[in-house]
């Protein structure tokens, strides 16, 4: 064989950093050992899998190919190593998460909570925006993402997990509100209203959109937030209005510090994500944490069909 899983990691490196001196720090190499591993690499697959730009490396079509390859390649090998280390199955440790923002505040603690025992370390968790979990997940740099938003990488397999329900919320002196909070607001005085909005990227902003510019055709954005813990205070404080999970505005809802806006709109949800690469490796810790995953969707579904029945 003529390469080797040391290789693979640091080209990985240097096509992260764009030079092998930088890569050199990654890997806990010398600058000429790094260079080395490389020379040889190339020279194995004869093959160049960099365009050389004065000092920086840029993958050329040749390295973008490898570059998936090769960050599968080590994705299983650092499997491998973690499910034979001292005490794995009944750990997290190692195991890589990532959470979009609601899913990691709102709802991933209380799963860790119930798969949590004295006897175990938690899972390194990432909290981002949707589209910075599923890049990072499409590189193997994590092995599961939950997530609030579309999922729209190829590569990726998506699960349909947990419904969500999203409401318009606002200060309770809202101008929007003149009519009376029980009074259903009009959509031309949605259409005029200032909207607090989430970021681009974010798997709420797009939900967010696909749900109301059907029937508003555009918002009238005054501020874009980069979670929605900053938009509720911010409709709290009376500078917009915001469409936001019930999970998310719950607390101050019931301190009368926003109230739900009534309109004519039909009924707001989404749905959260399981997503994982479609050739990871699903370790038995990452399956025990997946059916965690599950037990709480069917949890979920049995209270809001209590709730329709009642």
């Amino acid at each position: 064989m003529r390469l080797t899983l040391r290789q693979l990691q640091i080209f990985l490196a240097i096509a992260q950093t764009g030079s092998t001196s930088a890569a050199a720090d990654e890997v806990n190499l010398s600058q000429s050992a790094t260079s080395a591993a490389l020379n040889e690499l190339e020279h194995g697959l004869e093959i160049s899998l960099f365009d050389r730009i004065g000092k920086r490396l840029q993958l050329n079509d040749n390295g973008r190919l490898l570059q998936p390859q090769a960050n599968q390649l080590l994705d299983a090998a650092r499997v491998i190593e973690q499910q034979f280390s001292p005490g794995f199955a009944q750990s997290g440790a190692g195991l890589r998460l990532g959470a979009s923002t609601t899913v990691g505040i709102y709802v991933l603690p209380a799963i860790l909570a119930k798969t949590h025992s004295d006897s175990m370390s938690y899972p390194n968790v990432t909290i981002a925006n949707t589209a910075d979990i599923a890049h990072a997940v499409a590189n193997f740099d994590l092995d599961l993402g939950l997530i609030e938003g579309p999922c729209h990488q190829e590569e990726l397999y998506a699960e349909r997990w947990i419904n969500d329900e999203l409401i318009i919320v606002c200060a309770p002196k809202h101008p929007i509100l003149n009519a009376g909070v029980e009074v259903k607001v009009p959509l031309k005085n949605l259409r005029s209203a200032q909207w607090l909005l989430r970021e681009p990227g974010s798997g709420t902003r797009e939900t967010v959109e696909q749900a109301l510019l059907p029937h508003l055709h555009h918002l009238n954005c005054i501020g874009e937030f980069g979670n929605s813990e900053a938009i509720k205070y911010a409709a709290a404080e009376g500078l917009g209005i915001a469409c936001l999970s019930r999970r998310v505005v719950a607390d101050l809802l019931s301190m009368r510090k926003v109230v739900e806006v009534k309109t004519t709109l039909p009924k707001l949800e989404r749905n959260f994500y399981l997503i994982h690469h479609r050739h990871k490796i699903l370790s038995a810790r990452l399956q025990d944490f997946l059916t965690s995953c599950r037990k709480m969707s069917a949890s979920d579904k049995s209270i809001r069909t209590e709730h329709k029945q009642e």
